[in-house]
């Protein structure tokens, strides 16, 4: 069995591939405090600030200037262990924690009332961020016994978001939104090569790039205990570019930094919610929420150095197969007012796009069952918001024999992955 080869391969090149995108690995699945203590079960209601999000179509429901200011913490927790079979039992290779680490994300939306019917709003946030940090000391058995290695990766995307919604008449309201997003990305890892018998040292990279797209959104109210909505956004891609660098490569007498150029494509995604009013003070929403995940299939890197273009062709590393699947959630959500106090809770299931065949450890996916718990109070047009989200990943065992024997698994990485995340909010919103 040639191990290094395997981790080589595992480690080295995959992760930084293989969940560039808004997965349920690194996306902030609810934005607003309110919207995310529902459940994230906001399409068919999307009647607060996070609704340039949800719905643009609910803006056109404000008739006063409003102002909204969302910020989160997402506080993941994985773990990660690898065991190598042999004749008289397994051998541990592996028993990793990630790192304490907090990735922060906010939003903040201003509405303004143009006329009776028009509402403009404009929007900054941030829906898709994430990332992993592990201790080298836990993964010094395959980086060729170099503990001071970093492993860790982030990537974020902030979109700039100016919205224009149209209330047609009492019972239909339609909006658009268009999104103006900025991506960062950020990897470190060790970059082999024990087949070689050379330590080229720690890789790292670094990219962000500007992308565009849209969101379209309608929603009708036929009544006032029941209202519906649909929503729409377009992929976007971003077009990456950065520089990447190989500490050691110039044992290989290759440059140990090259330019590097990647399109990543954040994909479509299509929405539908009811919100039901059973009681006065009471509200019911259930959303499904469908991402195209299945564009994520090939990625291809432009390295310019031409010498990273020899190496990283003949080895395969500047393409990837991804084969991720489409998605669908599916929450639910409730909210209860006693006078100027809400109390909200909430549940999703966010299956998980990729395949085990391109399952890494510094962005993982998993399929997350989701609790969501908040409460709000209002005063005068003020309201204030408090929420927490837990995620409970499903454990994910990743067959070793496979990513050996079977080509189409070889930039798997073997083991058993868990994930855990908390992630605290807080909103404070004022009309006026």
């Amino acid at each position: 069995m040639k191990k290094g080869r395997v981790f080589f391969s595992v480690l080295t090149f995959i992760f930084f591939y293989s969940s560039l995108v808004q997965a349920n690995g690194l996306n902030l699945n609810s934005l607003g405090t309110r919207a995310l203590s529902m459940g994230g079960a906001f399409v068919g209601l999307a009647d607060d600030f996070s609704a340039i999000y949800w719905n643009p179509a609910g803006i056109a429901q404000f008739d006063k200037k409003y102002f909204g200011f969302y910020g989160t913490d997402i506080i993941p927790s994985g773990k990660y262990k690898l065991a190598m079979p042999t004749p008289i039992g397994s051998f541990p290779v592996v028993n990793a924690k990630t790192e304490s680490k907090h990735y922060l994300a906010a939003m903040a939306a201003y509405y303004h009332p143009v006329s009776e019917n028009i509402v403009a709003g404009l929007s900054v946030y941030a829906p898709s961020g994430l990332g992993a940090s592990w201790d080298g000391e836990d993964f010094t058995n395959i980086a060729m016994n170099n503990s001071g290695i970093e492993w860790r990766s982030k990537i974020a995307l902030v979109t700039i978001a100016p919205a224009l919604a149209y209330k047609i008449n009492d019972k239909f309201f339609v909006g658009a939104a268009f999104n103006i997003n900025y991506g960062t990305f950020d990897v470190a890892m060790h970059a082999g090569d024990e087949d070689l018998r050379v330590d080229l040292g720690q890789y790292e990279e670094n990219l962000n790039g500007w992308g565009y797209g849209a969101t379209f959104g309608v929603l009708v109210k036929p009544s006032e205990m029941f209202s519906v909505g649909a929503v729409f956004r377009t992929a976007s891609t971003v077009n990456f570019s950065g520089d990447a660098s190989i500490s050691n490569l110039s044992i290989l007498e290759l440059n140990t930094t090259s330019d590097i150029e990647r399109k990543i494509t954040w994909p479509m995604w299509l929405a539908g919610g009811i919100a039901f009013r059973p009681m006065e003070n009471l509200i019911l929403t259930a959303d499904i929420q469908w991402t195209q995940w299945s564009k994520i299939d090939v990625w291809k890197a432009d390295y310019k150095d031409t010498g990273w273009q020899y190496m990283m062709g003949q080895s395969g590393n500047d393409t990837r197969e991804m084969h991720w699947d489409d998605a669908t959630q599916i929450r639910f959500g409730a909210e209860y007012r006693i006078n100027s106090i809400a109390i909200r809770g909430g549940y999703y299931w966010d299956p998980s796009p990729t395949p085990d065949r391109t399952m890494n450890v510094l962005l993982p996916n998993y399929d997350f069952n989701v609790l969501t718990l908040g409460f709000g109070y209002s005063l005068n047009g003020l309201q204030m918001d408090i929420a927490l989200e837990y995620l409970m990943g499903k454990e994910r065992n990743i067959d070793i024999t496979k990513v050996v024997i079977d080509p189409e698994w070889r930039t798997a990485m073997p083991g058993t992955h868990n994930m855990k995340i908390v992630v605290p909010n807080i909103s404070i919103s004022y009309k006026f």
